[in-house]
């Protein structure tokens, strides 16, 4: 009885997600850009090139303050579990320089 009971609550968790042969190849991104308001964030995530001026925004998602701090911390546990693995990311040693109005003016969601 307890088996079942633990079966039936595994398939209930169990989430099928799709995923096209589109959205499978991914998206190159070397800056995100986040901006809030009291009820989402926003991140773009921007494709910038050396030597050109102008670039562009990728892909935009749009998430809760809820989801967004999920991500954080689904972040944060994948980072340590790579460094544990790989060693640690040498991170903010040269911070590349971007305009602070990149891509137009500042805005809000």
């Amino acid at each position: 009885m307890e088996d079942d009971n633990k079966k039936e609550k595994d398939q209930k968790q169990q989430i099928n997600v799709e995923l096209s042969d589109e959205i499978a190849e991914g998206i190159y991104s070397n800056l995100a850009m986040i901006a809030h308001s009291n009820s989402e964030f926003v991140i773009d995530f921007i494709r910038l090139m050396p030597g050109i001026p102008k670039a562009k925004v990728k892909s935009r998602i749009i998430m809760t303050p809820d989801h967004a701090k999920r991500l954080l911390l689904a972040l944060k546990d994948n980072i340590e579990k790579y460094e544990k693995a790989f060693g640690k990311i040498e991170g903010g040693v040269e911070v590349p320089q971007f305009p602070l109005n990149f891509g137009g003016t500042p805005g809000e969601a």
